[in-house]
């Protein structure tokens, strides 16, 4: 069987790959978080190399590339474009910094130094920048004392949109061709940074190394929408990938480096395998957005009240937990943002 990618096509099972990503990520946090021991997490305990989590954010880069490059082709206007990136990430992760602020973090500590670890200055300057709630004292005496652990990684996928917005405008979008060059650029960055620490050079000599992984990521994801009329995808392709991947995940230089090429073609394989099972998940709510932002907090609290859990019970208690975050978060925040989408700026094409 061979198939194109149907960009256009809305039956497809993004929403359930991006559900898939967020729930991975609460497992893999659910066996690290309890003593800081990562190597009983799953797919470390199996390759040695990376976690679930790390797969998981990784293939959030690749499907976000793909839909945010898709997003200014389609519509190649500075601000609307930022208008409905800003409306997509910004009400939810500014909501999720105001809970995980004034109420996880009061929960989470001891309730003497928080009132006086709290900065309001700094609480809107991170807002606004896409940065971690700054609040001293959380989770004293746990593993990774912080109030929300994955924050961080909303301010890297906003530096790509802010990318994809530079590049459109100069025309590197319009040019494939140019994108296929910025994408060979960054992984090649890359690729030399894995490599240089085996020759004891430092990896940041090349580049910043979150750069440079998350950029790979959104950048191959990228490449795979413009050459879209390109790729073909067969089934024996797909074992292909599949064998060459599991190869080179016991390779602690090479196993990201697998994942952004033979994982990139998996994923994308799915994202358009017609079925109509999958394609109902289209009708859901897309509450991945949600759980993947209140899972770690949801985690850090159980823990912090009952130490003792165990990991696949800390998983289904804080995966019931997050999703229904997810719906609150979904209906209450970025669903009505999203509504307002329609009001974006509305400037002519040039």
């Amino acid at each position: 069987m061979m198939k194109q990618l149907n960009h256009r096509d809305r039956n497809n099972n993004f929403n359930l790959l991006r559900l898939t990503f967020a729930v991975l990520v609460l497992l893999s946090h659910s066996f690290e978080l309890i003593d800081g021991d990562r190597s009983r997490e799953l797919l470390t305990s199996l390759f040695h190399t990376i976690s679930l989590g790390e797969l998981a954010v990784d293939g959030f880069f690749l499907l976000s590339g793909y839909l945010i490059v898709q997003s200014w082709e389609l519509s190649p206007r500075a601000g609307k474009f930022l208008a409905k990136r800003i409306l997509r990430i910004y009400p939810g992760f500014v909501f999720a910094t105001i809970v995980c602020t004034f109420i996880v973090a009061p929960l989470g500590s001891t309730l003497v130094h928080y009132p006086f670890s709290f900065s309001a200055w700094q609480f809107i300057d991170n807002t606004l920048n896409f940065g971690d709630p700054l609040t001293g004292g959380i989770f004293l005496g746990q593993n990774y004392p912080l109030v929300n652990g994955v924050l961080w990684t909303i301010s890297w996928e906003a530096k790509c949109y802010i990318a994809v917005l530079a590049i459109g405008l100069l025309g590197g979008v319009k040019n494939r061709r140019i994108w296929l060059a910025l994408t060979a650029v960054v992984f090649t960055a890359f690729l030399c940074q894995k490599f240089g620490y085996v020759f004891g050079i430092d990896g940041k000599a090349f580049a910043r190394e979150d750069a440079a992984r998350f950029g790979s990521f959104f950048f191959i994801g990228g490449s795979f929408y413009l050459y879209s009329d390109k790729i073909k995808f067969e089934q024996k392709w797909l074992v292909a990938s599949g064998l060459l991947l599991v190869g080179l995940m016991n390779s602690g230089i090479l196993a990201e480096l697998a994942l952004a090429i033979f994982g990139g073609y998996i994923l994308f394989y799915f994202a358009f395998m017609p079925s109509p099972f999958l394609a109902g998940f289209l009708k859901f709510p897309d509450v991945s957005y949600g759980v993947y932002l209140y899972g770690w907090p949801i985690q850090k609290l159980i823990l912090w009240y009952f130490p003792s859990t165990h990991p696949w019970a800390l998983f289904a208690f804080s995966s019931c937990a997050a999703l229904v975050c997810g719906l609150i978060s979904w209906y209450v925040i970025e669903k009505p943002f999203l509504k307002l989408k329609s009001f974006a700026w509305k400037a002519k094409p040039v």
